[in-house]
Order: structure tokens, then C-alpha cells, then sequence
């Protein structure tokens, strides 16, 4: 039987001291205590083994769990862990499975709670959720059927010097291709880094990027030079919708693992920086598994274009039923002996017009329909939602 609820520690004391007194029998002590024989024998062995600290609450819970994670395997997950502190428990299990595929690891959610035993995570703001992607382009289901591009927000290293990333990754298999500190945004520069992606992992088929210089200007069609390399190689340029960043989400929450693994403590300089960038890609390509890719690294899954880069960029062919023309210094071209202007982004390109009817002819550059032209006026317009439905 148990022990009254107020004063348990006194009412043993008690009755040790009247036990010892040798005026009750056992049985009387307890049954006026209201505990049972075998009760009173262990307070007493308890008493005689550890004296008054023998008379306090001892904890009724087992030593030991016959389900609990053994303390190498608990201390190789906190190793992991301390080692990456973005990865999350998933994350970590996919990655000890990949190195010991021998050992029975616990649970991601049993790995949860030892990080947070630890203290070893960080609750998250709640973020409000951003809409999907409805605009309807194809859904990237091989490697290089689209990359993304971007600029991260700029990066001051610890010499003051402002560090400005361009990344590029491939949408399918999330693989980070390029991820380099650019002296300044202009065309030369971030066309040469994407030359050295296409030589090393050949051509998509499209780039998303944003509408910013480089990728995008304000002349016709939102054409910019490097927009204008792209479609003489083949490759499609398609621009989100200004102000709608979601649009690249998956671009987008690179850049934020991108920023937490980076951008604190800043670098020394930027070469020191460069340095932080070519580790993050080395791990977030090689070692960090990934849940929309079913716990794979990027690398396992992504493979490069058999669209290999050429060593000429080859000029626009168009069929025998368009007009070939050629745009001039000033960003004009020639129709029946009357100057049209058409955009200066555009100066020695070839351009094809094919007649859609008795008054307008749909521009193309290459097979990208950019314009229409309307012949009678001698003005160059904007592309209907007719001529897009038309050319597809």
C-alpha cells in the first residue's frame, strides 16, 4: 500500500524512529501507517543502507529503454549535424544511410528529437506560403531542359569590396552549374561564364532569368545582346513576369540556403569569397541530399547536355518562304526602300518576316518570333496573343 500523500519523507522518518524505539511490532507499525509488510521491510533496508537520503522519492522511471538509440549512433548524427547545421533531420538520415548503409539509423523524426535535445536547431519564422507557378510553360523533366539564372543580392566582404554572384543551376536536377563573384553585371562578363558552363556541360534548351540587365533590356521583345547569343545557339530565353520572383522559386530558395551557408561571417577579400562559393557548390552538389529528388544529391541525378557548344556561333537560317533582312548601325532595316527601325540590340543580325496577311509580317530572329511589322504604317508592333498561338 502507499504512503499518505503529505509528508511521505516525515511519516518514514517516523516510522524508523518507532520501529527502532522496539515498542510496536511490524505488523502494528504498519498497519497504523497504512503500507504493507513487505513496504515497511524496504524502508527499513534502505534506511539501513543509505541513512536519511535513503528516505527520499527515488525515480520510478527504468534505467535504461529497450528501444533507445545507442550512443555512438546518437553522437555520429550530432557530429553530421555540427558539421552541417542547415541540414535538416532528412536530410542527415539520407546522408549517413549513403556512408553506412550497413547501420540500422533511427528515424528522421527520432534524429529531430536529438537535435533539438541538443539544442541544436533553430525554430523558423512562419513565412507566408507563395503561390505556384501557373504560367504555362513545359515542366522541365530532363536534366538541361532548363536552367535558371540570377543574381544573388550582393555580398560586402570584410575589406568593403561588394561581391555580386551569379548562379546558375539546371531546374530538373537542382544541380548548382555555376556559382561565381562577378567584378560587374555587364554582358561581357556574365557571357563569359556561361560560355565555360556550355563548354563544360554543353546547352539547355531554355535559361529563365528575371527581367534585369543583363538577361533582359527595354528594346523589342525585351531583347537584350545576351538574350540575343542565346537564340542564335539554339537555346530559348524565357523571363518571369516582373515583380513575381516566385515564378523562379526553385532558383530562389537556392539563394537563401546559398545566403545562410555564405554571407555570415563575411569574407576577408574576395577571393576569400569565391572560396566559401566553390565549397557550398561542391557540397550542395555532392553531399547534401535533396527531398524533391527522393533523398539523391544533385549530382546522382543530372547529366550533361548532348548539345555540345560549337565552336562558331552559327548565324539565323530561315525557310524560302521569309524575307531576309539585315539590321543596320542604327538599329534599322530596309522594306521596299523605306527605313524601319527595329532596335539597336539587334545591330548585325539577320532578321526573317513572314507575311501573315495583306498588312503585318511577323519578325523572327532565328526560329523566336520577336516583332510584327506593319507594312503600311512602316512601324514595328508588339507580338499579338494570335502570333504566339500562331507560331506554336
Amino acid at each position: 500500500m502507499p504512503w499518505k500523500v503529505s509528508g511521505v519523507v516525515e511519516q518514514r522518518q517516523q516510522f524508523v524512529s518507532e520501529h527502532e524505539s522496539g515498542e510496536w511490532t511490524m505488523t502494528d507499525l504498519c498497519r497504523i501507517y497504512g503500507i504493507s509488510r513487505p513496504t515497511g521491510y524496504a524502508v527499513l533496508r534502505r534506511y539501513s543502507a543509505q541513512g536519511a537520503a535513503g528516505l527520499q522519492e527515488c525515480s520510478r522511471a527504468p534505467w535504461r529503454h529497450p528501444n533507445q538509440t545507442p550512443a555512438e549512433i546518437e553522437a555520429a548524427v550530432l557530429e553530421l549535424r555540427r558539421t552541417h547545421m542547415r541540414w535538416g533531420p532528412r536530410t542527415l538520415k539520407a546522408r549517413l544511410q549513403r556512408l553506412q548503409p550497413s547501420v540500422a539509423w533511427p528515424a528522421a523524426s527520432t534524429m529531430g528529437a536529438m537535435l533539438d535535445r541538443e539544442g541544436l536547431t533553430q525554430p523558423r519564422r512562419k513565412r507566408r506560403r507563395v503561390p505556384p507557378d501557373e504560367q504555362p510553360w513545359p515542366v522541365s523533366s530532363q536534366p538541361n531542359d532548363e536552367w535558371a539564372a540570377d543574381f544573388k543580392g550582393w555580398i560586402r566582404t570584410g575589406d568593403g569590396e561588394r561581391v555580386d554572384p551569379l548562379t546558375i543551376s539546371d531546374r530538373c536536377s537542382r544541380y548548382l552549374l555555376r556559382c561565381q563573384a562577378v567584378e560587374k553585371m555587364d554582358t561581357e562578363r556574365v557571357q563569359a561564364i556561361f560560355e565555360a558552363a556550355f563548354r563544360e556541360y554543353g546547352m539547355p534548351r531554355v535559361i529563365r532569368s528575371d527581367n534585369g540587365a543583363p538577361f533582359a533590356s527595354r528594346a523589342v521583345a525585351g531583347l537584350s545582346r545576351l538574350a540575343v547569343w542565346w537564340i542564335k545557339l539554339g537555346i530559348a530565353p524565357r523571363r518571369i513576369q516582373p515583380g513575381h520572383p516566385e515564378q523562379n522559386g526553385r532558383h530562389e530558395r537556392l539563394h537563401r540556403t546559398l545566403a545562410e551557408a555564405t554571407a555570415s561571417p563575411p569574407a576577408a577579400n574576395r577571393r576569400a569569397q569565391q572560396r566559401a562559393f566553390d565549397e557550398f557548390r561542391r557540397e550542395y552538389n555532392q553531399e547534401r541530399p535533396h527531398q524533391a529528388l527522393g533523398m539523391q544529391t544533385p549530382e546522382a541525378v543530372y547529366c550533361s547536355s548532348p548539345r555540345a557548344y560549337p565552336a562558331r556561333v552559327p548565324e539565323p537560317e530561315y525557310d524560302s518562304g521569309l524575307l531576309v533582312r539585315r539590321v543596320h548601325k542604327h538599329g534599322q532595316f530596309f522594306w521596299k526602300y523605306h527605313s524601319v527601325f527595329l532596335s539597336k540590340v539587334l545591330y548585325g543580325e539577320r532578321i526573317g518576316l513572314l507575311p501573315i496577311d495583306d498588312r503585318y509580317y511577323r519578325i523572327y530572329l532565328g526560329r523566336t518570333p520577336i516583332a510584327r511589322l506593319n507594312a503600311q504604317r512602316l512601324q514595328v508592333e508588339e507580338l499579338q496573343d494570335s502570333d504566339w498561338q500562331a507560331d506554336s
